[in-house]
């Protein structure tokens, strides 16, 4: 299974909102890191919630990240944490939030 993922760089990746089936083959195509951008039932009931993301995840073997954001409102603090999950990640990293622009953004924001 392939997932809709777009190179921001050659280590940092996003994609639109993935489920907790989608973290195996997150693992299966390298990543090493996912990060959660999306805060939880944002699109409704039947989003999955972060500690089922989270919980699928690790049995994947991945490292798991959940920093939710609100679209248009990102905050300096948002863009800290950001910065140092980033750091502290190993790479290759899968960002996802809706449509993956939030995460993109999120992303910029960090860099210097």
């Amino acid at each position: 299974m392939t997932l809709p993922v777009r190179a921001v760089t050659p280590e940092f990746y996003v994609a639109p909102q993935l489920g907790p089936a989608d973290m195996a083959a997150a693992a299966a195509m390298g990543f090493k890191t996912v990060i959660n951008n999306r805060p939880d039932f944002e699109g409704g009931a039947d989003q999955p919630a972060h500690a089922a993301m989270q919980a699928a995840a690790q049995a994947a073997g991945l490292d798991y990240v959940f920093l939710p954001v609100v679209a248009g409102a990102i905050t300096t603090d948002e863009v800290a944490t950001m910065k140092q999950a980033l750091a502290a990640a190993q790479a290759p990293v899968l960002a996802f939030c809706r449509s993956g622009a939030r995460s993109t953004q999120l992303f910029v924001f960090t860099q210097d």
